[in-house]
């Protein structure tokens, strides 16, 4: 649901997105954001702080495997942010930074190595981005999949291997139109939440739904559902969000959206069988 703006600098390189990205691209409407991306380098202030670092890890098999210490950092200073980031999966070893500010919708994307040739969004610049421009729009980024059946928006939400993407296969068996199996992105639009995709899979397309309920999942002997009131919904739910602990005033705001999230929709504790006994389950046993 977002409009980003990439644009090359005068000396800058030519933007070549991603196979992923080429159903997302768009040329009406204002920005929400514009990003100038330069092939100078940068240097990160010296009093820039390092708040946040994440090593490279791979899922692989439920079972987190760490590949490389170094991936991307997070700098602050002055109300500054920049990340520091390895592009891994580029095949001419390149390198970013990204210097943003929450109070403006303009941010530098420097890009260091490799051709004139560049992916503004390649991995892991994509969700980072993201990430930033939720938590700026006070929006909700979260690990989980959305389906629409028949007007209900469901967003099935937990850590791996608790059935998101086996619910997502499911519902869709059972005739819903899939928003996404693994990461929605929550935004109030026009006082109606709404849940969207975001650009992982090659040749995905646009996709969103009004949504009305959400649940905790995990399998489970049978289909049981358990209503979550705003505390412990905001404190369980809370845990599934994709987030940087590092700011306080970031932290503060996702509680914040949470809870006015859920001052308008349900949430559940759900546990279930994997199979379509939860398609006939849902909706009509919520209360």
């Amino acid at each position: 649901g977002y409009k980003i703006c990439f644009e090359s600098s005068e000396k800058g390189p030519e933007l070549v997105p991603g196979q992923r990205f080429k159903n997302y691209l768009c040329s009406e409407g204002d920005p929400d954001l514009f990003i100038i991306v330069h092939s100078d380098p940068f240097i990160i202030p010296a009093d820039a702080k390092r708040v946040f670092h994440a090593p490279l890890v791979e899922e692989i098999g439920n079972t987190l495997i760490k590949k490389d210490d170094k991936f991307w950092s997070i700098y602050e200073n002055t109300g500054n942010i920049f990340i520091s980031t390895t592009l891994p999966y580029s095949t001419d070893n390149k390198e970013a930074i990204v210097r943003l500010s929450l109070s403006t919708n303009r941010w530098d994307l420097f890009i260091k190595g490799g051709s004139n040739n560049i992916d503004p969004f390649e991995y892991p610049l994509d969700g980072l981005i993201l990430y930033y421009l939720t938590a700026k729009s006070g929006d909700i980024m979260i690990h989980a999949s959305g389906v629409n059946h028949s007007g209900h928006g469901f967003l099935f939400s937990g850590i791996s291997g608790k059935g998101k993407t086996t619910m997502a296969g499911l519902w869709k068996e059972a005739g819903a139109n899939v928003i996404h199996d693994d990461r929605l992105i929550i935004r109030c639009i026009s006082d109606t939440y709404k849940m969207f995709n975001t650009p992982i899979y090659n040749y995905d397309i646009p996709k969103s739904s009004v949504l009305t309920h959400i649940y905790l999942i995990e399998h489970g002997p049978g289909n049981k559902l358990v209503r979550l009131r705003e505390a412990e919904a905001v404190s369980n739910v809370m845990a599934n969000c994709i987030q940087q602990n590092w700011n306080p005033e970031i932290i503060k705001g996702l509680i914040n959206n949470l809870s006015e999230l859920f001052s308008h929709i349900p949430v559940f504790r759900l546990s279930f069988i994997p199979d379509r006994s939860i398609t006939e389950f849902l909706p009509g046993n919520e209360e």
